[in-house]
């Protein structure tokens, strides 16, 4: 009798929990689905995406847009792309390999393998470089600032290597904080080819792409080698579309080369631990670094690893020249989807969360961690205004919008809900938080980040005398020349290869436009004696004033 009523009870929690459990998705619905999202894109006067998706059972690819304008060649599901920064957890299994055959450590200073690199005070690791951690500064920031872009200069490991060997600091103190780097991943790659003996382009196809069958899948190791099926990058100019390619040799921190469905094996490789280096590699791709306080990040090991919807998102998103990428996986509910777009409008992020939700029937908006408290109007009024971060001169426009405090950006504003002491949140800017400071507030959370934001008074722009900043300054770092000069009571930075920037005022002896910050130094006579550049990625970059005579 009591197995009886056992069994009972075993079926009626079954079919409870089947009540409950998603609706399996069919192929038909899956492609019925994907259709209706992309179907802007499916033209043929413009470039756009294609989309893989393994649900369950399932696995549907399309495509919508065009792979080569001039030709006039459609986009189809074999249609190669470039990956962007999708990329870089490849690199990061590569050294994972290394480690696992007992070649290295990711606890390695990377000096023991990059002798070329500065001793900057401290070590850094190989896991410093693949978590973002090193304090490195990227390597496109660099560039452009040195006059070299991308897109008007080859770029080579060997130019990363001699540009990284004079630097003389760091963004911030190796494992202190996170910020994206870009040069992380390009030493990566030297390592793998170093300690394996064999160029990492060609370990990583015998290693990792050929054991899982990723047929369609190689390294942009070569810009020059002819691709089949590869799809050009787009961008607009006014009216018409424009190529934009990444020619470049520089690889592993982006210029993969593949197709979604490639994409798609290597995801359900990674839920299943079936990749070569097994369950143990996809553990240590997906835990979380922490810092030198012992505050967890959301990055790991190239993929980022938090929560969408109240579920599990392993993820990364990737975006070079006219490419634009974005590849995830929700592994408890058996869900991966791949975006890899050629239009440089295009935001797959935001494409594959509405496929999720639509897939996973998850609700459109983001609830609110907690109810919405009030917050009286001259309260908002004292909080809105502009506030900096001294150390890497970020700046951070709050406003005030239909009642409410909102982050300012550019012609977007964001609004805030305020959760309660003065903590607020946003989808899509995360929680911000204030702090009493004298008679004012500073910011000491934003982004989900803890920095110390404080208020920047407004700043007179016809009164700042620009007399004792005009000059020529050096940067020894990256060996290139700008001017200060003066044009209609403005301040105007020359650079020799890409023309003249107009900057304004924004703190005292601090000067800034387009994301860019000239912090002037002082010796204490008072007197100007160089700067220090912040534009996004690179911190505190050196220019020293040059000599009269030299001008």
């Amino acid at each position: 009798m009591q197995q009886r009523h056992r069994a009972i009870v075993v079926l009626a929690l079954a079919a409870l929990g089947s009540a409950f459990a998603p609706r399996a998705v069919s192929a038909q619905t899956l492609r019925a689905t994907i259709d209706s999202l992309f179907a802007p894109l499916d033209r043929t006067d413009g470039p756009g995406c294609t989309v893989g998706v393994d649900h369950r059972t399932e696995r549907v690819t399309r495509a919508y847009g065009m792979a080569n304008l001039e030709h006039r060649l459609a986009l189809g599901p074999e249609s190669v792309l470039e990956t962007g920064s999708v990329a870089k957890q490849f690199t990061a299994a590569a050294l994972v390999l290394l480690e696992q055959r007992g070649k290295l450590s990711l606890d390695d200073d990377i000096r023991k393998h990059l002798p070329e690199v500065p001793d900057f005070g401290a070590p850094i690791t190989i896991r410093h470089l693949l978590t973002h951690t090193s304090g490195l500064r990227d390597q496109w920031g660099l560039l452009v600032t040195q006059g070299f872009p991308p897109g008007r200069e080859v770029h080579t490991f060997e130019r990363i290597l001699a540009l990284i060997a004079k630097q003389r600091a760091l963004n911030f103190p190796t494992g202190a904080e996170y910020l994206y780097s870009n040069t992380g991943y390009a030493l990566a790659a030297v390592i793998v080819t170093r300690v394996a003996g064999v160029p990492f382009a060609e370990f990583s196809r015998t290693e990792l792409f050929e054991p899982l069958g990723m047929r369609r899948t190689e390294w942009r190791a070569d810009y020059r080698k002819i691709v089949p099926d590869r799809a050009t990058a787009y961008e607009r100019e006014g009216p018409t579309w424009i190529q934009d390619m990444p020619f470049t040799q520089v690889h592993g921190n982006g210029g993969l080369l593949t197709t979604v469905g490639d994409m798609l094996i290597w995801n359900a490789a990674l839920t299943a631990g079936t990749v070569p280096g097994g369950a143990a590699l996809v553990r240590a791709l997906e835990t979380p670094m922490r810092l030198n306080d012992g505050s967890e990040i959301d990055y790991a090991l190239g993929l980022s690893v938090g929560r969408y919807r109240g579920l599990r998102e392993v993820s990364h998103g990737g975006a070079t020249a006219g490419y634009r990428t974005y590849l995830a996986r929700w592994p408890e509910r058996d869900l991966s989807v791949a975006i890899f777009c050629n239009d440089a409008s295009v935001n797959p992020a935001e494409d594959a969360h509405r496929l999720a939700r639509r897939v996973l029937e998850l609700p459109d908006e983001e609830p609110s961690p907690s109810a919405p408290v009030a917050l009286a109007p001259d309260q908002i009024d004292r909080l809105a205004g502009n506030y900096r971060d001294p150390a890497g001169d970020q700046i951070i426009r709050l406003g005030k919008r239909d009642g409410r405090l909102a982050v300012l950006a550019g012609p977007t504003s964001l609004p805030l809900e305020h959760l309660g002491n003065l903590e607020f949140w946003s989808e899509r800017v995360g929680r911000l938080r204030f702090e009493p400071e004298g008679d004012g507030y500073r910011v000491v959370r934003f982004a989900n980040a803890w920095r110390r934001y404080r208020p920047m008074p407004p700043m007179p722009r016809d009164s700042v005398p620009l007399a004792p900043y005009l000059g020529r300054y050096r940067s020894p770092e990256l060996d290139v020349v700008l001017e200060i000069g003066e044009r209609n009571g403005r301040m105007v930075v020359d650079h020799p290869m890409m023309g003249a920037m107009t900057v304004i005022p924004l703190y005292p002896d601090g000067f800034g436009t387009q994301g860019r910050t000239f912090r002037f130094r002082r010796d204490r006579r008072g007197r100007v004696t160089g700067f220090e550049l912040f534009a996004g990625r690179i911190l505190g970059v050196e220019f020293e004033r040059l000599p009269a005579e030299s001008r």
